[in-house]
């Protein structure tokens, strides 16, 4: 005799699990495309305005939502800040912690590390700028998780320096002052570089990242990598481009 039990729901369970999940990673996925619309509105505000003089009014009139339909998103001004420090100092930090972990020279670590920082600043100068203009009056605990990131995004710099200095590729130098001057060299891109279409920031992060290898990298380390057919073959390139590039301005001229 069947039961008489009534049947669950534990078949039909799978199919609305997996409902509920598309649903949360579709509000996820919208949460995260307002935040970000927010967070770009409120640096342009704070980049004109300066921070005491924007209020969630503003924010919220710039967006084009209500001031209530703001609080649906953030609660005050102080969490844009704290947005702005994770995208800006703990973003540079884990991307940091990440190129030293890979299996490359200290020298093309480096190199790397310059490279991506240079391209960081360059797609989202403002935001570098405002963090930078608002840092001493940046609240706590902000300020504190915004030092912690800084210092962790010069110890690795240091890190790597010490690493090729130890193998002989870089200089036996300060790592400290050596890393304060490739990591200021970077950030400074985002003061002066206006990235477009007919400027493009990747020559600009090539060239940069060059520069740092060039000013830390040892004569035996550099003798050595010359010695390479493959960065024999990679100078003679650049080389060749170079030239190519003096005789196009010429030819303008």
């Amino acid at each position: 005799m069947a039961s008489s039990t009534p049947r669950t729901s534990d078949t039909a369970e799978p199919g609305a699990t997996g409902a509920r999940r598309a649903r949360n990673r579709s509000s996820t996925t919208r949460r995260d495309l307002v935040m970000g619309e927010i967070l770009e509105h409120a640096t342009r505000l704070f980049a004109e305005r300066g921070y005491d003089g924007t209020t969630l009014q503003d924010i919220a009139e710039a967006i084009g939502i209500t001031r209530p339909g703001l609080y649906n998103y953030i609660s005050s001004k102080e969490m844009l800040l704290a947005a702005l420090v994770a995208d800006v100092t703990g973003s540079t930090a884990q991307m940091l912690r990440d190129i030293r972990q890979r299996d490359l020279s200290a020298t093309e670590k480096l190199r790397a590390f310059v490279r991506a920082l240079v391209l960081q600043r360059a797609a989202a100068p403002e935001r570098f700028r405002v963090l930078d203009r608002t840092e001493s009056a940046l609240p706590e605990p902000i300020a504190g998780e915004h030092q912690a990131a800084k210092r962790e995004v010069l110890s690795e710099a240091e890190a790597i320096i010490a690493e090729g200095i130890a193998t002989g590729e870089l200089q036996p130098k300060s790592e400290r002052v050596a890393a304060l001057s490739v990591i200021g060299m970077a950030n400074w891109v985002a003061w002066w570089f206006h990235p477009g279409p007919d400027h493009p920031a990747e020559p600009i992060a090539d060239q940069i990242a060059q520069n740092a290898v060039d000013m830390m990298v040892s004569p035996a380390g550099a003798h050595a990598d010359q010695a390479s057919p493959r960065r024999a073959i990679e100078a003679i390139r650049q080389n060749l481009d170079f030239v190519e590039r003096q005789l196009a301005k010429s030819a303008d001229d």
